[in-house]
């Protein structure tokens, strides 16, 4: 079994800021990629950042410039700055995490249990 626990979230105002942070543990053999993705209401579920184990990122247009991803305290675990936040930002922010249990099996996609974040206008 895989989890990932995630931590942070919670309102804020227009403009502020916001850290989430989410691990990764369990029977996880490595990690390919991990990041976050959101779903607001009404919406389908979109990508928001992911780093991948080499080190590239992805981030959606929207965050550009104002969301950052990084490793947090260890190389399973990923922190999100999110700064100048926006009422649009508001929504559950889910924890990703594609990798193996095993040198034998393909990749897996893991997800939290998601965070809410709003933000007030």
């Amino acid at each position: 079994q895989v989890q990932l626990m995630e931590s942070g979230g919670g309102l804020v105002q227009a403009g502020g800021s916001l850290r989430l942070s989410c691990a990764a543990s369990g029977s996880i053999f490595s990690i390919n990629a991990m990041g976050w993705y959101r779903q607001a209401p009404g919406k389908q579920r979109e990508l928001v950042a992911v780093l991948t184990s080499g080190g590239s990122t992805n981030y959606a247009d929207s965050v550009k410039g104002r969301f950052t991803i990084s490793r947090d305290y260890a190389k399973n675990t990923r922190a999100l700055q999110m700064n100048s936040l926006k009422a649009e930002d508001t929504a559950v922010y889910y924890c990703y995490a594609r990798g193996y249990i095993d040198y034998v099996s393909p990749p897996d996609d893991y997800w939290g249990q998601g965070t809410q974040v709003t933000v007030s206008s």
